[in-house]
């Protein structure tokens, strides 16, 4: 109670303040009144703090009373008894394969891709397929606080369109495969669908391009160079699943004699705009190899302990300075897209694995969703911290529930107490996606129920 009237009356002093000073400069929106965590370099943290965003940009942080006094909101975000942070990154996911939630469980790997998610994929993948998988990902995605997502499927254009439809930020990666897909029956087809689609969305303010080669067991050496290649001609990003079986490996030392990271290095394949997901059986000479090229590795730990892949090694990638983020994967997978529990189980994983309940703590877990994943994705200069300059991509989160009380350290809250639905207000580009639960840019009831209707041909395609 104590609490909540401090930040009352700061508000109050805040606006005598701003009224003593006189003339304001206008701005678009002010989030005020919550504990902020800015994710900068200090990891500074404001109890209570403020926000100021003009159009797309953080124009500045503060406390209540320094924001008041400077800014004229055409909008104001009431942010008591919530925690204000960036958006979380999900660096690894495949956003239309939430159509396929629980279709295949209890599986390892191989045996769930090759008996289940190939043959489904092969039976109901079209434009139609993804646009509607996408926008029930999206939903799922505003409601939980991640604002920018890493992709990797298929008919990206059609994904891209519905993620900006959406409001969120993608990076999203076409996929090059050596089989026959829905939009590709050749890798050559598939490359050139990658080059079309880059062309298409180069410089667009939400959506990153990029090309996604599936991973080095399914391709040829000749087609990986040429993903390599299409990601430098481009200056765009290459997305690839690494090292995330241990069939995988016998598959590298079997055909190549070599790692799967160290066969990608003999291609001259690595560079500063691979992001690897799972990266799970690597050697100590891989991680060299992926701290020499500055390569993101998305950490998928829930999708790693259900497939029973393992658990990667974590605090050696920490150690050496890769630039370590985090990832859901597909909703098939998973079985969610809640980035929270990403962070938690990536927290308990880390412990259980080494032995050492320090490993990982909440404040790493939380640096792993949002500015690590940033600099994973080669974009630490634009999003991942709440500071001036940066992109306006932030969630506030309420602290009100029975679970989150007491509350004695917000980060602690955040990673270990904190689910996806706590999530009040997502805000991306400066534009609201959802305030006070409420969805500005989808229909929910639209979304869910034309899922619904996919599912039903799923389930008949697939029987």
């Amino acid at each position: 109670m104590r609490a909540s009237l401090a930040v009352v009356l700061a508000l109050l002093a805040a606006t005598v303040v701003a009224s003593a000073q006189g003339a304001r400069r206008a701005v678009s929106l002010v989030v005020i009144g919550g504990t902020v965590l800015t994710e900068n370099d200090t990891r500074q943290v404001l109890s209570p703090g403020a926000v100021a965003i003009n159009g797309s940009d953080i124009v500045d942080v503060g406390t209540p009373a320094e924001i008041a006094a400077r800014y004229n909101a055409a909008q104001t975000i009431d942010a008591r008894d919530q925690i204000v942070l960036p958006g979380l990154i999900n660096t690894h996911t495949h956003a239309p394969m939430v159509m396929f939630r629980g279709l295949a469980d209890d599986l390892a790997l191989m045996d769930w891709l090759q008996k289940y998610i190939f043959p489904a994929e092969a039976k109901t993948v079209s434009p139609d397929f993804v646009r509607t998988g996408t926008r029930l990902a999206a939903l799922e995605m505003i409601q939980s606080g991640t604002t920018t997502y890493t992709d990797m499927y298929y008919f990206e254009d059609e994904i891209a369109k519905a993620t900006k439809d959406a409001g969120l930020r993608g990076v999203l990666g076409q996929t090059v495969i050596q089989f026959p897909v829905a939009d590709a029956k050749t890798p050559a087809e598939g490359l050139a669908r990658a080059e079309a689609f880059i062309q298409q969305f180069k410089n667009d303010p939400l959506i990153v391009p990029a090309v996604a080669p599936h991973a080095m067991y399914t391709l040829d050496a000749a087609t990986l160079q040429a993903t390599a290649a299409l990601g430098r001609k481009y200056d765009v990003p290459v997305l690839i699943h690494l090292a995330e079986t241990q069939d995988e490996v016998k598959t590298a030392r079997d055909e190549h004699q070599n790692t799967p990271a160290g066969y990608l290095e003999s291609l001259g394949f690595w560079g500063p705009k691979t992001v690897a997901a799972h990266g799970i059986w690597v050697t100590d000479d891989d991680i060299a190899i992926l701290k020499k090229h500055h390569v993101g590795i998305s950490h998928n730990p829930e999708s790693n302990m259900k497939l029973a892949s393992g658990a990667a090694p974590v605090l050696k990638y920490l150690a050496a300075g890769v630039n370590l983020a985090l990832g859901t994967d597909g909703a098939a997978s998973n079985n969610d897209l809640d980035m929270f529990e990403a962070m938690r189980q990536a927290s308990f994983l880390a412990k259980l694995s080494s032995g050492n309940p320090t490993a990982v703590p909440a404040q790493v877990a939380l640096d792993m969703a949002t500015i690590n994943g940033a600099k994973a994705l080669g974009m630490e200069a634009l999003i991942g911290s709440l500071e001036p300059g940066k992109r306006a991509d932030l969630i506030t989160v309420s602290m009100r529930a029975a679970r989150q009380v007491p509350m004695y350290d917000a980060v602690s809250h955040l990673v270990y107490v904190t689910r996806g639905d706590d999530v009040r207000n997502t805000i991306v580009n400066g534009k609201v996606l959802m305030r006070d639960r409420r969805l500005s840019t989808l229909n929910e009831a639209e979304v869910l129920a034309q899922a619904k209707a996919l599912a039903q041909k799923v389930r008949d395609a697939v029987q």
